[in-house]
């Protein structure tokens, strides 16, 4: 198996899955930016050949920048994923799932000196061969991972459903967990919202039942208690 999926846990204790990229879609990802930054750097290049020795200063500063600032300027942007990474349908987060941080992103890819090593990124093939969770020393050290974006869009959005009063009186944590499970519904693929909402079923007098439906009358349970009656 090239891809697997992982448990994590965000900080406010909901617990999410997230699938791995494998070295496939990482190799391609990789070939996709070298190219792109080759290009760059050979366009520069043709525009400054004229300026002598300054323009082959301006050339050389321009490869460190890209070497070293391309990756993290495009992880850090609201895709945080550098283009090939995008193209491939990848991008990178923390463990828990969250958007990758400044400190994450510079030490992952400072470390790719040492993925590199002995050669041709040597150990980083071989650190992600090994790993259940795909990741090369970089990420390991930075706690990161490279993760496929879900594709599936959510079935419903709340704003569709009609708000349905609960069938028994909530305790407080319980409203919480069901306006929370609302309001990450659009982010969520249709299994694992069909999945959640199961778990919440008995909100809405659906206890043991699951489905798309179920689904609609716990997120009307959610309308609900947001006051949109």
């Amino acid at each position: 198996m090239l891809d697997t999926v992982v448990s994590a846990e965000t900080p406010e204790g909901i617990a999410v899955e997230l699938r791995p990229a494998g070295f496939g879609a990482r190799y391609f990802a990789y070939l996709l930016d070298q190219f792109i930054r080759i290009g760059i750097v050979y366009t520069f290049a043709l525009a400054t050949i004229i300026m002598g020795g300054f323009g082959f200063g301006l050339l050389l500063i321009l490869a460190f920048a890209l070497e070293w600032l391309y990756p993290v300027a495009f992880e850090l942007s609201r895709w945080g994923a550098t283009p090939g990474k995008r193209a491939l349908g990848l991008k990178v987060v923390m463990d828990n799932g969250l958007p990758i941080t400044p400190a994450a992103s510079f030490i992952r890819n400072l470390l790719r000196a040492a993925d590199f090593l002995p050669a041709a990124y040597g150990a980083a093939v071989v650190s992600m061969l090994l790993r259940r969770d795909f990741k090369r020393l970089g990420d390991i050290a930075a706690n990161t991972l490279v993760v496929h974006r879900p594709t599936t869009p959510a079935p419903v959005a709340i704003e569709d459903v009609e708000p349905l009063a609960p069938v028994r009186p909530l305790q407080p944590q319980d409203q919480a967990a069901v306006v929370a499970l609302a309001a990450r519904a659009s982010r969520l693929t249709r299994e694992r919202l069909d999945e959640l909402a199961a778990l919440a079923a008995w909100v809405s007098g659906d206890m043991g039942r699951s489905g798309p439906e179920v689904t609609r009358r716990v997120l009307g349970v959610a309308q609900w208690l947001l006051g949109r009656r």
